[in-house]
């Protein structure tokens, strides 16, 4: 019997999934919500047609364990890769400042003809990356262990 994958299902292993189309990447969004990234840390490669970044993850599937445990929250070093990029461009963010931090509020996909579209990297402070496509290819997949996060509480949004 087949069955999906539920939330909580990611606990303590470390993510590794793929996104083909909108659905799918409705799920990577909810996961990377309130990463953080260093500028120098994203980059687009025109000619691999790749765009990628090195996030701080906030581990969301992790949340109810670690508080039932009474542990701190955590983050972990996460790979998010967009492959059959055929133009980055980004708004309020200076890829010449490097040491700036953004955090990810949300991704989403625009859809165009034939399966081309846009996905949009929206950040907080009014800064968004889009990327045009031609075909939803995203890949996520934390590559260290997860350690404690800085501010040892779960990221909230003041309305």
């Amino acid at each position: 019997m087949v069955e999906d994958a539920r939330f909580e299902d990611g606990g303590e292993r470390p993510l590794s999934l793929k996104a083909l189309d909108a659905e799918d990447l409705t799920v990577i969004s909810a996961l990377v919500q309130d990463a953080v990234v260093p500028v120098g840390e994203m980059s687009y490669d025109a000619n691999k047609r790749r765009f990628a970044m090195l996030l701080n993850r906030f581990r969301w599937e992790d949340v109810e364990a670690a508080q039932a445990r009474g542990r701190a929250v955590e983050r972990v070093q996460t790979v998010l890769l967009f492959d059959d990029v055929i133009k980055a461009r980004s708004m309020g963010v200076d890829g010449r400042d490097t040491e700036t931090i953004v955090s990810v509020l949300a991704l989403t996909f625009e859809a165009g003809p034939d399966g081309t579209g846009r996905v949009e990297i929206t950040l907080a402070g009014d800064g968004a990356i889009a990327l045009d496509v031609e075909t939803i290819d995203a890949t996520l997949k934390d590559v260290t262990r997860p350690y404690v996060a800085p501010s040892h509480k779960v990221p909230t949004h003041d309305a």
